[in-house]
């Protein structure tokens, strides 16, 4: 039995990335007001789109907006506490914007 058989064998085998289902913490910067919006999604390119667009009433009168900072994660779950904890813990954010300095300024 070589070195292939026992990583399928014992499904240690890698999974293909197209089975990978990502959870996304995004932060957007509206250009409009240059406030910051913080979501979660399954699809980031999408939701950013449906921002854009003025699909979402939360943040219609604040677009266009850019992406200035992502997470990325396997469980929804993780992400969406992440999401809370952005939003709802000021010490989170202010930790965050520490460590994006630069990218705020950024036009």
């Amino acid at each position: 039995m070589g070195p292939d058989s026992l990583i399928y064998e014992y499904g240690l085998a890698p999974t293909p990335i197209e089975s990978f289902i990502m959870f996304f913490v995004y932060v957007l910067k509206s250009l409009k007001d240059e406030q910051l919006y913080i979501g979660s999604t399954n699809n980031l390119e999408r939701r950013i789109e449906e921002h854009n667009s003025g699909k979402s009433l939360a943040t219609e009168p604040r677009r266009p907006f850019v992406l200035i900072y992502y997470e990325a994660y396997r469980s929804e779950k993780d992400a969406r506490h992440r999401e809370h904890n952005l939003k709802l813990r000021s010490r989170a954010l202010a930790q965050l914007k520490k460590r994006l300095e630069d990218t705020l300024k950024i036009d």
